[in-house]
């Protein structure tokens, strides 16, 4: 493309975006909250990880080298992918590598920071019926692909009350000239590669160090329908007054993890 940046050999420098996502629930008695465990253990497993990775992983045009995926007992599930960007499989190639190399130590050494991990982290209140599912991804690329555009999709894969991101580039790559570059497309915040409609469900927050190419994004769901966060109950099932409680107590787990501090 003409937008190209000319570059002076490989793009050297690395992007990595740290995406964690929380999922607020109310289970009312333990049996319901082992319950909701299980359920979200099941929903979010290795297998179903997996596909959603490949799917960031064809969004940024990479390619998949090697797969790791594990589930554990009593709960939680973990999935790695080792990546290459594409161009760089085609550079290679066309210097005279083999398909067969690509297996190779050099190879999987230049490639270590090129990577897709989620861990999911379900757990619950001891007393207050309150039950939160925690799932982090990181995705860091070496190269011209970003993970950025991977966000919307990331959002819409799971049931996201509050999310915080974190986007860095480090190091430097040089164009023709020599002249070193520290970042190679435009940003401002990582609010500009999330979708407006969906930024219009949440208050969001960002805290950036433009000097270092460093930018953190934390966002909160701004209406919560107390149906949508029931486990196994009818809303309609409770008296008002309860109905009260639960939401207050929902959005007080929600605000604490924003902040990212307890509330007295």
């Amino acid at each position: 493309m003409e937008n190209k940046l000319k570059l002076n050999g490989f793009n050297n420098l690395t992007k990595s975006l740290s995406f964690n996502i929380y999922d607020v629930c109310y289970a009312k008695s333990e049996r319901e909250q082992r319950d909701y465990i299980a359920y979200i253990d099941e929903q979010y497993n290795a297998e179903r990880l997996t596909n959603i990775l490949f799917r960031v992983t064809e969004m940024i045009g990479a390619r998949v080298l090697n797969v790791s995926k594990q589930d554990y007992d009593p709960q939680g599930a973990s999935v790695t992918f080792l990546i290459a960007e594409e161009t760089f499989l085609r550079e290679f190639r066309e210097e005279g590598g083999l398909k067969a190399d690509l297996n190779g130590d050099t190879v999987v050494a230049h490639l270590d920071k090129s990577h897709v991990t989620v861990h999911t982290y379900p757990e619950n209140h001891p007393d207050n019926s309150i039950a939160t599912f925690r799932v982090d991804i990181d995705v860091a690329t070496c190269g011209e692909i970003t993970p950025l555009s991977t966000l919307d999709f990331l959002i819409g894969s799971f049931d996201s009350d509050i999310i915080t991101m974190d986007y860095r580039v480090r190091g430097f790559t040089r164009d023709v000239t020599g002249k070193k570059l520290f970042i190679d497309h435009k940003i401002t915040s990582i609010q500009d590669y999330i979708d407006d409609e969906t930024l219009k469900k949440y208050d969001a927050i960002d805290i950036n160090v433009y000097q270092s190419n460093i930018f953190h994004t934390k966002m909160m769901l701004k209406e919560i329908s107390l149906q949508n966060y029931l486990f196994n109950t009818d809303v309609y099932e409770l008296p008002p007054r309860t109905r009260l409680q639960i939401s207050e107590s929902l959005r007080r787990e929600m605000i604490e993890i924003f902040s990212g501090s307890n509330v007295y």
